[in-house]
């Protein structure tokens, strides 16, 4: 396939932004409304990975977030993308509507400064998080949540005026997964020629915009694949706000059962958590008790550094990427333990090895030095469903119940963009809400891990089923978020070879990590699955 004359004007990345020298960076104008040429331009910074052999096209890569830079994304995986896809395509990325300094329009902000988002969310979960024990098991923590529900719901509509009134207020209902779509496609015909084929990877989020894409589009479809598959139909369909546990964490706590598991084995030595532990259960109360002290320090001083908030959430982050679960255990769990009990000044609920403390720590702030981004907020909330009666006590009331029935370590976290939507002022100009069934120019390939933190295996099972003959569903028996967080040469052989000849396996396809790959010292991902407890493994 040969590209036709492009309107991009390829010249040498800033370094400032772009690290690789090997790749390109250049500009390309959009309309903001493909519906409304009176609505005016826009532009995308756009990146690109040249092919390494005889070019065959052009390979869209989305990072996913919302709100990823493929900017970014794109100057750390060139090599790994490039291999994936054979290195006979150029690969491109690019910033979308509401991300980064480069793109029109950019990063949303609705707030002058960090100073000032934190100074209006002052005494607020929005800063501290939610404190809680077991899953919500402590009425006085069910109380504390439930009594900032009117003031947490009026600077939730507050923040959509300032939003809607500040700087990006303008741009607000051109940011979403529509006009995303019809972005790359314009950049296809611009790239590859008018009308042709769009090849395209997306993992996390960029999997949603692959679902829009191949539906919107589906004489479109080259050879796409989609890990880490986000279940499209719930997203169309139902309030993200209101069904957050079931909708991304419904697998989370299974792999932290995998965490602990592969602890246990490990031992000591290759994992201080399991100190005294003869069990996997053991092995969670060791962290149970580091929870409940860095709570009971928090609730006597909300400005603690290591709350049991901040814990969660790093624990959380950590689920993704099991390549880092020895470094959790080995290097950041000591520090917290000792953070935490500095914060109690005591330490007799510490297992002993630990000592006493010594280099705790640095407080997390909530905002970054540039200001705090709401870009998650304006793409997930400007494609949800439209707004309703809902409250922050709906919110509230739901939350306790996924964090008792569906995750109950992380089912609490607190700030997550997708809790603004109801109070978010504008939706896009442009929705897609299916058919999710289209018969497609090509077949797909739809990957997930068996357990995912972030996007539960059922969203990929989901998608695939949907589309029938025209998808090709490979389950990769492993945990972390999309098939990349841990390493298997059977699944990136079966996307090399999609990639370079269009064929797929017939049927599921389920796929093994490599043996080589540890997570704990003497620990692979199949010591740890042959232990797991459950019907889901």
């Amino acid at each position: 396939m040969q590209a036709s004359s492009s309107s991009i004007q390829w010249v040498s990345c800033d370094p400032s932004v772009v690290s690789n020298p090997a790749l390109s960076c250049g500009f390309f104008d959009v309309p903001l409304d493909y519906h409304d040429p009176a609505a005016g331009r826009g532009r995308l910074a756009v990146i690109k990975a040249n092919a390494t052999g005889p070019r065959r096209g052009t390979v869209f890569f989305n990072p996913g977030g919302p709100g990823g830079s493929g900017l970014e994304a794109l100057d750390a995986d060139a090599a790994v993308l490039g291999g994936l896809t054979g290195g006979v395509y150029d690969i491109v990325s690019w910033d979308p509507r509401g991300v980064g300094a480069l793109t029109v329009p950019g990063e949303i902000f609705c707030f002058g400064s960090a100073e000032e988002h934190d100074a209006f969310f002052n005494g607020t979960i929005e800063l501290t998080g939610v404190e809680y024990t077991g899953s919500f098991t402590d009425p006085a923590d069910v109380h504390a949540l439930f009594s900032q529900t009117k003031v947490l719901q009026h600077k939730y509509e507050e923040v959509g005026r300032k939003c809607l009134e500040g700087p990006s207020g303008r741009y607000l209902k051109y940011v979403g997964a529509a006009a995303t779509v019809r972005d790359m496609i314009a950049l296809a015909d611009a790239l590859d020629g008018e009308g042709a084929e769009m090849n395209y990877v997306g993992v996390s989020y960029g999997t949603l915009l692959g679902s829009w894409f191949v539906n919107m589009f589906p004489d479109r479809v080259g050879r796409v694949i989609l890990d880490g598959v986000v279940d499209p139909v719930s997203f169309a369909t139902e309030q993200i706000s209101l069904n957050a546990a079931n909708f991304l964490l419904k697998d989370a706590d299974k792999v932290y059962e995998a965490f602990i598991t592969g602890c246990l084995l490990s031992g000591t030595t290759g994992c201080p958590i399991a100190a005294n532990a003869s069990s996997p259960e053991e092995v969670n109360q060791n962290v149970q008790a580091l929870l409940r002290a860095a709570h009971d320090a928090a609730r006597r001083d909300p400005s603690v550094a290591v709350s049991s908030s901040v814990i969660r959430s790093l624990l959380y982050t950590q689920m993704e990427s099991p390549e880092g679960w020895s470094q959790l255990a080995n290097v950041t769990y000591p520090q917290l333990v000792q953070a935490v009990a500095q914060e109690v000044s005591e330490s007799t609920f510490l297992p002993s090895r630990f000592g006493r403390p010594r280099n705790p720590l640095r407080s997390r702030s909530s905002a970054s030095e540039t200001g705090v981004s709401y870009t998650s907020q304006a793409i997930w909330c400007g494609d949800s469903v439209d707004r309703a009666s809902t409250t922050m006590l709906n919110i509230f009331d739901d939350l306790v119940a996924g964090t008792r029935r569906v995750s109950h370590l992380f089912g609490g976290l607190w700030p997550t963009a997708f809790y603004s939507c109801p109070f978010w002022p504008v939706r896009s100009v442009e929705r897609y809400r299916g058919p999710f069934n289209r018969t497609l120019a090509n077949k797909i390939l739809v990957a997930s891990n068996l357990l995912d933190p972030a996007t539960p295996i059922a969203g990929a099972q989901r998608v695939a089923g949907l589309l029938g003959e025209n998808a090709t569903l490979v389950t990769q028996n492993a945990f972390g978020h999309t098939t990349l967080s841990e390493p298997s040469t059977c699944v990136s052989t079966i996307m090399m070879t999609y990639m370079l000849t269009g064929k797929l396996p017939e049927g599921p396809v389920v796929c093994e990590v490599d043996g080589g790959f540890e997570l704990f010292e003497g620990v692979n991902t199949s010591d740890i699955l042959a232990r797991l407890s459950g019907p889901d493994v």
